[in-house]
């Protein structure tokens, strides 16, 4: 089955002095949406970005024909429920969670659509993926943590690979338009690799906002995954 791929820059390695402006300038090189990692030092030991600079960005997460670029929250918070629906109210189009942040998984699911987002869950490179088959009939996205999270410019974890090619199967054997994305040390050297184990969206932050150039990276990105 033929997939579409998407490239989801992460703003976590962006310059945090000129964010709307690096959205921009992303987004012109190729991004096909908007990586918002929201940290709570709680749930993870560290601290980003609250609902107030998702809705700043709203307006800068478009192309330059004026189509609208869906922006990506992954929610490393607990609990989870208010603050999925402030990001709804402050223009978010999909968010996730980790599933052992939220005492029910179904319910925030629940809640996060009913805000008009597409919703999804997140696994930790260590967590079973045992919650997925009870609740896959409210998932849109599932993305796979290839590094713990809390930190950007971390290496990738091989087992993730093992980890997709089982939700990839899980996907398919649905029937369900279900993203499966990647988050962590994806880069030109081994987006292949991850895409052939199933992935379809990869998240990438210091591979893309670390050079000087953004398209070049995008653009290298997507001759490997033409190969």
């Amino acid at each position: 089955m033929s997939r579409t791929f998407r490239i989801a820059p992460s703003i976590l390695s962006a310059d945090f002095a000129r964010l709307g402006e690096e959205v921009r300038h992303v987004i012109d090189a190729g991004a096909d949406w908007i990586h918002f990692d929201v940290m709570d030092n709680h749930y993870v030991p560290n601290l980003t970005f609250g609902p107030m600079i998702c809705q700043a960005l709203r307006k800068h997460a478009v192309k330059a024909d004026g189509t609208k670029v869906p922006i990506d929250v992954h929610l490393m918070v607990q609990p989870v429920d208010a603050l999925a629906q402030a990001f709804a109210k402050a223009g978010a189009d999909i968010i996730t969670f980790h599933p052992d942040a939220s005492a029910h998984v179904d319910r925030t699911l629940q809640l996060i659509k009913a805000e008009g987002c597409q919703a999804g869950l997140v696994f930790n490179p260590a967590t079973p993926l045992d919650v997925l088959e009870w609740v896959l009939d409210k998932v849109d996205v599932v993305l796979l943590m290839s590094v713990n999270p809390g930190f950007g410019g971390q290496s990738f974890i091989d087992s993730t690979l093992r980890k997709a090619e089982k939700v990839r199967k899980i996907i398919d054997a649905s029937g369900r338009d279900i993203r499966l994305e990647i988050d962590g040390g994806v880069k030109v050297d081994n987006i292949r690799r991850v895409a052939d184990s199933g992935a379809d969206t990869f998240v990438a932050g210091s591979a893309i906002f670390g050079q000087p150039d953004y398209k070049s990276v995008i653009d290298a990105m997507r001759a490997q995954l033409a190969n």
